[in-house]
């Protein structure tokens, strides 16, 4: 058997399908490949039948989002390494050494990402992980190399081998262990934000989360859920608020809550000025669910809350009133 398998959560992906498995092929000759399938009713198992005999399908009998899609059928991956990636990553040539190294040398990490690029733009850092991310008190992520929609250009600034707070789902490797010690991602959560829960509750036990940039994937970002759909904001505010719940210390939980609350209300009258109205009603009936699920999550808590989660107090503050645009002027 080989240590580590390639992973994608597929829902009617046919298209992204045929145009990056190729990569993955090519690139993943030390992985088994497997593709999940949630359910889709286009022609994507088809595909995979057809055109890319050698990848395994494991088939899972609804639509249960990112979350539940990958604990569902990993439950089925015996490999002792998980590379999660998204139907709509390119990979590079040697992506999987540097990660395969990090894993058989350094027993503490538990979770590594790779430099995240942006598939149209490739010189640059691609918004949903760039190179690692973090979270302020107040749970708001954001990355090295981008911090709210500031994306920057990869200048080869962040190519330290460094920890991070967090790694993106969209290409996230996990020791097979870990990932079933802390019983996968909440399945709750669906789709959003259950990567950070997850890399919190292992920095909540003593694992490491690491970056390193030998490691090089292309993302298109957006294929399923774009930043303009308002159920993506929903799923973000929403989810944010219930891992703040779980993984908070205690000391910290209602006035960081409240803080949270207020902060969300301001950013709601922001979409309100963009004429964003769709996206204002999302975070209400975000905090409504919130409110529903509140007692439920405050009892998920376990024994342990770290004090030191955050990197910086508000990176809200950091960047609207500080002008904080980019990772190293935060500091």
């Amino acid at each position: 058997m080989k240590k580590i398998a390639v992973v994608i959560l597929n829902w009617n992906g046919a298209k992204l399908l045929e145009q990056f498995l190729p990569s993955v092929l090519a690139h993943s000759n030390e992985a088994t490949i497997y593709v999940v399938d949630n359910a889709s009713t286009d022609t994507s198992i088809e595909v995979i039948t057809s055109q890319f005999q050698s990848v395994k399908i494991i088939q899972n009998t609804g639509n249960f989002g990112f979350a539940m899609g990958y604990n569902e059928a990993l439950q089925f991956v015996e490999e002792e390494y998980y590379a999660l990636v998204n139907s709509d990553i390119e990979v590079t040539e040697n992506w999987l050494a540097p990660i395969l190294h990090l894993f058989d040398t350094q027993p503490e990490v538990a979770i590594i990402q790779p430099k995240l690029l942006d598939y149209k733009k490739k010189n640059h850092f691609e918004y949903a992980g760039a190179a690692g991310g973090f979270i302020d008190k107040f749970g708001y992520p954001f990355c090295r190399g981008r911090i709210f929609d500031t994306i920057e250009e990869d200048l080869h600034q962040y190519e330290d081998e460094t920890p991070i707070f967090w790694a993106t789902g969209a290409c996230f490797f996990i020791r097979r262990t870990v990932f079933h010690q802390l019983n996968g991602f909440d399945a709750t959560f669906f789709a959003h934000q259950e990567e950070i829960d997850l890399c919190w509750r292992a920095f909540n036990v003593g694992y490491s989360v690491k970056y390193t940039p030998k490691s090089i994937v292309y993302h298109v970002g957006g294929a399923t859920l774009n930043e303009g759909n308002p159920m993506k904001t929903y799923l973000n505010f929403r989810n944010s608020l219930l891992m703040l719940t779980k993984n908070l210390p205690k000391d910290k939980l209602f006035f960081v809550l409240l803080l949270r609350l207020c902060l969300d209300g301001l950013a709601g009258i922001q979409f309100i000025f963009k004429g964003k109205f769709k996206h204002c009603l999302a975070i209400i009936h975000a905090h409504f669910a919130f409110y529903k699920l509140a007692k439920i999550y405050y009892f998920k808590r376990n024994n342990i809350q770290k004090q030191d989660y955050y990197k910086v107090s508000s990176i809200v503050v950091s960047y609207f009133l500080k002008n904080g645009k980019k990772f190293a002027e935060l500091f």
